[in-house]
């Protein structure tokens, strides 16, 4: 599996809007400039993290962007999963039922079954605000 450069600015994006949670919405050209991602690229991304319910959105002279959630409330999982689709490692785990006309000969399916559930349960134990945090503590960190 690899995460897309989309799934990538994703986080950045979030990880600042928690940085920065208050009760003003912060524009797409300010987190674009602070992160050093193109306005167009984020552009490209809002849709996604709307239609995932992460983002509460306004328009006009104060308008932006907001997380719909407390940073602890929001994990990597959430976001990865918003802009990267389902993270399974193969295409037989990639809905909630196998269906995999090989799934009772298949002697590696535990396999993937099990990177699946590491994965899951990695990205779904992380939060926007432990990432803040660890940045805070001047850990050095980079997505």
């Amino acid at each position: 599996m690899k995460i897309s450069t989309k799934g990538r600015y994703a986080l950045r994006m979030v990880v600042y809007l928690a940085k920065h949670q208050c009760d003003e919405y912060v524009s797409l050209k300010e987190i674009a400039e602070s992160e050093g991602i193109s306005k167009k690229y984020l552009e490209q991304i809002v849709p996604m993290l709307n239609r995932a319910g992460l983002l509460r959105t306004t328009r006009g002279n104060k308008g932006g962007y907001l997380l719909t959630k407390e940073a602890g409330e929001i994990t990597v999982g959430d976001i990865l999963r918003a802009t990267e689709g389902n993270l399974a490692p193969i295409a037989c785990l990639e809905y909630e039922v196998n269906d995999c006309p090989r799934k009772a000969q298949c002697s590696t399916l535990y396999v993937w079954e099990g990177l699946y559930q590491q994965i899951t349960d990695y990205l779904d134990s992380i939060t926007l605000q432990d990432i803040a945090d660890h940045d805070r503590n001047g850990d050095d960190y980079s997505i």
